[in-house]
């Protein structure tokens, strides 16, 4: 492993990471608020109700598409220029919904956000694994994904209140990265790593052999099922409320947020609950938390009500992104690490992409407070399942494997 250079405990190298991380969150759910106005100003267009909230969903299919290829860029030529990159364009790519007319042409811009947020979050997840090691590496990534709820906090609360005036306005929050650039340029710096391109090529086989292929496989599933459901809430939240009890742009913003505040709680705390449990014992640990909370969503008839069933959903939520990034920095060589979060980040935004796809017919033939339900139900069934296989994938979490000559316990 890399040794932690000096620099990386500057606050703002951390505040550029941190700052930087929250982009991400915003990417999709800061213009939530809004989609019920949208709807209505589009109601001519053919299929309005799921274009619009592909709106939403559109920038994560993208980051599916461009993960991978950030993924590899990181590896190969580097970490900030790609960053620095893709920071300028999300904001440009991003604020693009303020003048386009048109939803096609809105979707478009949507999808050139979702490659912006692809080089951005590949980009600082990997610049954390390289700056920290051990225990620093698990405290620092709990705390980015509790910026990146926080963030979500203030974007969602803001672009609700943005989206009363007029349903555009909530697109010029993302011009909010182009006043990050200049941290960027003057406190990232790119971090020595261990094995160059040229060393990385002559020893490709013997790296790919260390690669724990099946253990990855699983940890991106988890990944893409838990988004899927997940997303039920920026993307169905606004219908549902509304037609619980006719909740405004700005209250479907605070519930949105609200989940998102309690993710940071325990974002915060990830640290200290890694060092009680191994990575394979929070999965299901979080799956019943979350399932919990959505099956009081589901079965909500008051606003506090649904308040409560978001919050408890968040604490398992807030858990889910740093136990993956660690656990997947755990495991892999170093010079490849671009690439498996890469892997990462695609299997987190699919299941982004696929969860309006795939709860959009559920929703529409049992109504979105049984679909809530469900998919609560489907997560303690899911907790249950994990438990009684722990063993196995256990067995595939302690499988020792050589990296850099050395060898690693995966459990870390």
């Amino acid at each position: 492993m890399n040794e932690p250079n000096s620099n990386s405990n500057s606050p703002f190298t951390k505040a550029a990471l941190l700052l930087v991380s929250t982009l991400t969150v915003m990417s999709g759910a800061t213009i939530a608020p809004s989609l019920p106005a949208m709807q209505d100003y589009f109601v001519n267009v053919a299929n309005v109700e799921l274009l619009v909230k592909l709106v939403i969903t559109m920038p994560a299919l993208f980051i599916v598409i461009g993960s991978p290829i950030a993924g590899m860029i990181v590896d190969r030529f580097g970490r900030k220029p790609l960053l620095l990159i893709t920071t300028l364009f999300y904001g440009l790519t991003g604020a693009s919904g303020l003048i386009l007319n048109s939803l096609p042409a809105i979707l478009v811009g949507r999808a050139f956000l979702g490659l912006s947020v692809s080089g951005v979050m590949v980009g600082a997840t990997t610049l954390i694994a390289d700056y920290y090691i051990g225990a620093a590496r698990t405290t620092f990534m709990g705390l980015q994904a509790a910026f990146m709820s926080l963030g979500g906090v203030l974007f969602l609360s803001l672009g609700g209140t943005l989206a009363l005036h007029n349903w555009r306005y909530p697109f010029l929050i993302y011009l909010f990265s182009l006043l990050l650039l200049p941290l960027i340029v003057f406190a990232i710096y790119e971090p020595q790593r261990n094995l160059p391109e040229k060393i990385f090529a002559s020893n490709k086989g013997r790296h790919d052999a260390s690669i724990p292929v099946s253990l990855l496989l699983l940890i991106f599933g988890i990944t893409t099922l838990s988004q899927i459901i997940f997303y039920l809430i920026p993307v169905q939240l606004p219908f549902y409320l509304r037609s619980l009890v006719n909740a405004t742009p700005s209250q479907s913003g605070i519930a949105i947020a609200f989940c998102t505040l309690f993710s940071a709680f325990t974002s915060m705390i990830y640290g200290r609950i890694k060092a009680k449990l191994d990575f394979v014992s929070i999965v299901p640990f979080t799956f019943g938390i979350f399932g919990i909370g959505y099956v009081i969503i589901g079965h909500a008839n008051t606003y506090p009500a649904a308040l409560v069933g978001l919050a408890i959903a968040g604490l398992g939520l807030g858990l889910l992104m740093p136990n993956m990034s660690v656990w997947v920095s755990t495991i892999v060589p170093d010079a490849v690490r671009g690439r498996a979060l890469g892997g990462l980040s695609t299997a987190f935004f699919l299941g982004q992409f696929l969860s309006p796809i795939i709860t959009q017919p559920v929703s529409q033939k049992v109504g979105l407070a049984l679909t809530y339900s469900l998919a609560g139900g489907l997560l303690l069934l899911l907790t249950a399942m994990f438990s009684m296989m722990r063993s196995q994938v256990t067995a595939l979490s302690v499988k020792p494997t050589r990296v850099n000559n050395t060898t690693h316990d995966l459990e870390g």
